[in-house]
């Protein structure tokens, strides 16, 4: 296929853009036109996100993330490669479903509507649902992110990466992702080439659930590729040894 040389960096939910600020600038070393939009009601800061939280926050959901992905993507030069991590993995299912990407990457991506992820799964995320909650958005916890992002760093680093990239995420996003039928995906829809990768020791999204999202597409002509970083967790994109992920991901879209 005829490569693009355009990335687009998609961030998942407890987190913004500015996790991506390393791979913005290592891929635009590589030679490649590189941007990492802010989901709506998530621009700025982390810690001042934290302090006082953006007023479009809640009304954001995971719909409102696609359509508003979409527009932007309408507006490059040509279509680019989406690398989605977390919740964005399943925005860039969906976007590629759309026909908005040359080719589409699903970090430790979230499942589906119609596919069922594992009770490690639900027992994680459930906070950020807030099904029985009085408040109006979900902070984690230091204690939350240590295990459900950070639970391969030194404690040290648990504490540094949360100041830095830690924000309140809409239940709105998580709702609609396992209750509204736009979040399904037809897989047996031809698609252009697919990468999933997943964290060995992922406490949100684990291997199998990867491994079992990739396995469910079904056309033979639609390029369908599985990597699993063993011993990564879902901060698999901002830990130590980022840069292999990275460059694995730019070693495969080059041979599509």
């Amino acid at each position: 296929m005829a490569r693009s040389k355009t990335i687009v960096l998609l961030h998942g939910n407890f987190v913004n853009n500015t996790s991506w600020t390393n791979w913005k600038s290592y891929y635009e070393q590589k030679g490649y036109t590189v941007h990492a939009p802010a989901n709506p009601g998530h621009e700025g800061d982390p810690a001042a996100l934290r302090a006082s939280v953006h007023p479009d926050l809640v009304k954001t959901g995971f719909i409102d993330i696609v359509q508003t992905l979409a527009r932007f993507l309408t507006t490059l030069p040509e279509k680019p490669l989406l690398i989605g991590h977390s919740m964005a993995g399943m925005a860039t299912l969906k976007l590629v479903e759309m026909g908005k990407a040359a080719a589409g990457v699903s970090i430790d991506g979230a499942p589906p509507k119609n596919v069922f992820p594992p009770f490690q799964t639900l027992k994680t995320v459930l906070p950020a649902f807030g099904f029985f909650s009085w408040k109006k958005y979900f902070m984690g916890s230091r204690n939350w992110y240590n295990y459900a992002f950070f639970n391969t760093l030194p404690a040290a680093e648990k504490e540094k990466a949360f100041a830095a990239l830690a924000v309140p995420e809409s239940y709105k996003v998580s709702r609609q992702l396992v209750l509204h039928p736009f979040s399904k995906i037809d897989f047996q829809r031809p698609h252009v080439p697919l990468l999933f990768i997943g964290g060995g020791s992922d406490h949100i999204f684990p291997a199998p659930l990867t491994r079992k999202i990739a396995s469910r597409y079904t056309d033979e002509k639609s390029p369908v590729t599985v990597k699993i970083f063993e011993g990564k967790s879902h901060f698999l994109c901002g830990e130590p040894g980022w840069e292999q992920v990275a460059d694995y991901i730019l070693d495969w879209y080059e041979q599509q």
